[in-house]
């Protein structure tokens, strides 16, 4: 949305940030946190369900040749999740 300084920020307010910034858009975020890529919609949280679930059919035995043609994914990819849970069991 798209507002005037002027019209919503006192004037000595303006006048500090023209010492910075004029004539340009500028964006002001949100106070408090912001959520991590894929929190709100649930992304993340598929993603490390489908992540833990390669790493246990490969601790199972499935190869990575057969774990990359089921999820999509290259090498090095399914080296890292591997990789990564290996770490997070111990």
């Amino acid at each position: 949305m798209y507002l005037n300084a002027e019209e919503v920020l006192p004037a000595e307010l303006v006048d500090r940030i023209q010492q910075y910034v004029q004539g340009a858009a500028l964006y002001i975020p949100k106070q408090g946190e912001r959520a991590r890529w894929g929190e709100k919609n649930g992304a993340r949280q598929l993603i490390k369900e489908r992540n833990l679930e390669i790493a246990a059919r490969h601790r199972r035995g499935e190869s990575i040749a057969r774990l990359m043609e089921e999820y999509h994914l290259g090498y090095d990819s399914i080296k890292k999740i591997v990789r990564q849970y290996r770490k997070e069991r111990l």
